[in-house]
């Protein structure tokens, strides 16, 4: 992990895993949202640097990033990850979320992934895209549909071998 942590300037450029990225203009966002696959078909967004989601490719969460904290799937639950530093080592805390806070994440994680779903197709809603020909709009569409079908559902914890 990182020691020291800073904002990223152009994530279109910097997210090269993304094997297809869109940057997309959202009203009332002052930062472009970034979406992106890999190439095994995972599922990223990016609302600006924060909150950002990422997803397997059945549009179950894998992890996030919300408010600062991290999460991470356990597979039957939401692990929330928090940074502590010291001048010799980061640790981080875990903390398994349930009942109402995991509720709580899903509903503004759902929030998010509809407005974005609701906007993509509109007409000057794409600033640029990589690679440029590829149908990235059409299949990001898709994608998110599977996500709104499966908020609330975590993908196989991370630790496990895909």
């Amino acid at each position: 992990m990182a020691r020291v942590e800073s904002d990223r300037e152009d994530l279109m450029q910097e997210a090269v895993a993304l094997f297809w990225r869109v940057e997309l203009q959202m009203a009332g966002l002052s930062q472009p949202v970034v979406a992106g696959f890999r190439r095994d078909g995972r599922l990223s967004l990016y609302f600006g640097g924060d909150p950002y989601y990422q997803f397997d490719a059945e549009g179950r969460l894998r992890r996030a990033l919300v408010q600062d904290r991290l999460y991470r799937t356990q597979g039957s639950t939401l692990a929330q990850l928090q940074r502590v530093r010291s001048a010799h080592a980061t640790v981080l805390l875990r903390h398994d979320l349930s009942g109402d806070p995991l509720k709580q994440f899903f509903q503004e994680m759902r929030a998010h992934v509809t407005r974005l779903r609701e906007v993509i197709e509109q007409p000057g809603t794409v600033i640029r895209q990589i690679p440029q020909d590829a149908p990235i709009v059409p299949r990001l569409a898709l994608c998110l549909d599977a996500v709104l079908r499966e908020a609330g559902t975590l993908a196989p914890p991370l630790n496990q071998a895909r």
